[in-house]
Parts: structure tokens; C-alpha cells; sequence
């Protein structure tokens, strides 16, 4: 079974900054992308940020140079999951990064994908934390 659970959201003033963390139990010996995506009332959901497996890291253009993923290196927690814990470390944040912000995940290697964008296509995906940055 695939779980993630994502915490950290919280409100800020312009500039300041927050970072967030998904728990992942994700089925062992199995490469997986993660992600962030995020959506606001009333607007579309977007692909904001991705890692495959420990490596490459990609970002949408609203978000470089202030966003920054990462994530844990994975360690057992039964016969057939392991556990990792994926960040997005939030910089000089806007009121128009307000949204709830998902952590996703998908058993691709990702080549051939186009990431972030993609990350919206991922199979599995928590249930979002709240961010609210206020002028």
C-alpha cells in the first residue's frame, strides 16, 4: 500500500518562508518520482516541483530559485514498504503561492515525462496542506 501524508502548511507574510514534509510509504524495490503540485480556489492544479528516485530535480518556473525539493533516502518498515520522507523548502514566499500544496508519487523513472508539469499525472497523492501567505 502507498500512503502519503503531507504536514507543515501554515501562514506567513510575504517574504517569509515554510517548509513542507510528506511521509511516503512506498512499496520496496521500486524506483519511484515524487512531487508537489499545488491548487488555489478556483484555479488549475499545477505541477510545481519533482525528483526522480534521489537525483534530478526539476521546477516550474513560478517557483525557481525560491522552491527547493528534496527527500530522505528510504529505510524499511515492513517486507514490502519502505519510508521516505519528501520536502519543499519555501522561500520569499508570495500571496500568490497561497493554495493547498499535494506531495504525489509514481512508480516511473520518469523518462520521457515532462516534469513538473507531469507530476499531476502521478498515481498517488495525499491530501494536501494548506499555505496562506498574506500582503
Amino acid at each position: 500500500q502507498v500512503r502519503l501524508e503531507e504536514s507543515g502548511g501554515g501562514s506567513v507574510k510575504t517574504g517569509g518562508s515554510l517548509r513542507l514534509s510528506c511521509i511516503a510509504s512506498l512499496f520496496r524495490d521500486t524506483t519511484y518520482s515524487m512531487g508537489w503540485f499545488r491548487q488555489a480556489p478556483g484555479q488549475a492544479r499545477e505541477g510545481i516541483a519533482a525528483i526522480v528516485g534521489l537525483g534530478r530535480k526539476k521546477y516550474a518556473d513560478s517557483v525557481k530559485g525560491r522552491f527547493a525539493i528534496s527527500r530522505d533516502s528510504d529505510f524499511a518498515i515492513s517486507k514490502d514498504n519502505v519510508q521516505t520522507t519528501l520536502y519543499l523548502e519555501m522561500n520569499s514566499l508570495k500571496p500568490e503561492d497561497s493554495a493547498v500544496y499535494h506531495c504525489a508519487a509514481d512508480p516511473t523513472s520518469a523518462y520521457g515525462l515532462d516534469l513538473p508539469k507531469d507530476v499531476l499525472a502521478f498515481g498517488y497523492s495525499g491530501q494536501g496542506t494548506q499555505v496562506s501567505v498574506s500582503s
